[in-house]
């Protein structure tokens, strides 16, 4: 009697085409296969200065192979995941990588400005999926190359959601979902403008400055209602200090005061978050 626990294949399932192929190596140059390459796992796969041609290697998984100062010249890399692999020094002019993702693989980050899919939204994971893959290997200068470039197709992405009249952004984010992309963009943007949505130290001091230049605009006005120029030289002088907490102000009132202090914890606060995850990536 058949054992009514075991386990089935659900009827609405196919045995799918794809092939296991372990341990092989590349001899030679491969030109035009457009089929040969699709739909494997590639396990320890070798090859070294080999040229791959208009290969299609869509929805393949290379784990563990090993594939330095390869040419790969036109190719399909659609829906592939590269695991643990080395393409130090590999080119990969006229490729395709959209839906690709990467872990622990040794790959040179030119592959984020040069190939680099189009369209921003893939853009924007391609580059995702590299700054993983280069923090997993301890590369600091290529994960803020890739965040360089996944913040600003992020800004693309964002920008076009709400504003692009294409087909795929108006059937993607229809009606209400236009307005709230349109909220998202304008808080990417805010925080792009504060401190460079946590990824530079050059824009978060900049927006110390300008707080620090309100400061000493309202403090020239709350000591001299009418403040001259030589009174807002005065308060400008003074400005760092009443920012640090360190230069009480009797004339100011006390909701301007809460909110100087306010400003000082935040920019100190974003300024320590801005040095922790810099140097945290050494």
């Amino acid at each position: 009697m058949a054992d009514d626990t075991s386990p089935t294949t659900p009827t609405h399932l196919s045995l799918g085409n794809r092939q296991t192929i372990t341990d092989y190596y590349v001899p030679k140059n491969v030109q035009d296969e457009p089929l040969a390459f699709k739909y494997k796992n590639f396990t320890r796969l070798n090859g070294r200065k080999i040229t791959f041609k208009n290969v299609s290697f869509e929805h393949s998984v290379f784990d563990g192979c090993y594939l330095r100062s390869c040419v790969f010249d036109s190719c399909n890399f659609t829906g592939c995941r590269f695991i643990g692999s080395n393409f130090h020094q590999s080119s990969f002019p006229g490729s395709r990588f959209d839906y690709a993702t990467f872990e622990r693989c040794q790959i040179d980050s030119d592959i984020l400005t040069v190939w680099a899919p189009p369209e921003e939204n893939l853009k924007m994971r391609f580059a995702r999926s590299l700054r993983m893959n280069f923090q997993q290997i301890g590369d600091a200068k290529a994960v803020n190359e890739a965040i360089t470039q996944e913040l600003h197709a992020t800004s693309r992405h964002l920008l076009q959601s709400w504003r692009s009249e294409d087909d795929f952004y108006r059937k993607k984010y229809p009606g209400l979902m236009r307005v709230r992309q349109f909220l998202v963009w304008v808080e990417f943007w805010a925080l792009h403008c504060i401190w460079g949505n946590g990824e530079s130290i050059p824009r978060l001091l900049r927006t110390i400055l300008i707080a620090i230049l309100i400061i000493a605009i309202y403090d020239a006005n709350a000591i001299n209602g009418s403040a001259t120029i030589q009174d807002y030289w005065e308060s400008l002088k003074v400005a760092p200090a009443i920012f640090l907490g360190t230069l009480p102000r009797p004339s100011h009132t006390t909701a301007a005061a809460s909110m100087i202090v306010a400003t000082r914890l935040i920019a100190l606060s974003l300024l320590t978050a801005l040095l922790v995850k810099r140097f945290g990536r050494r």
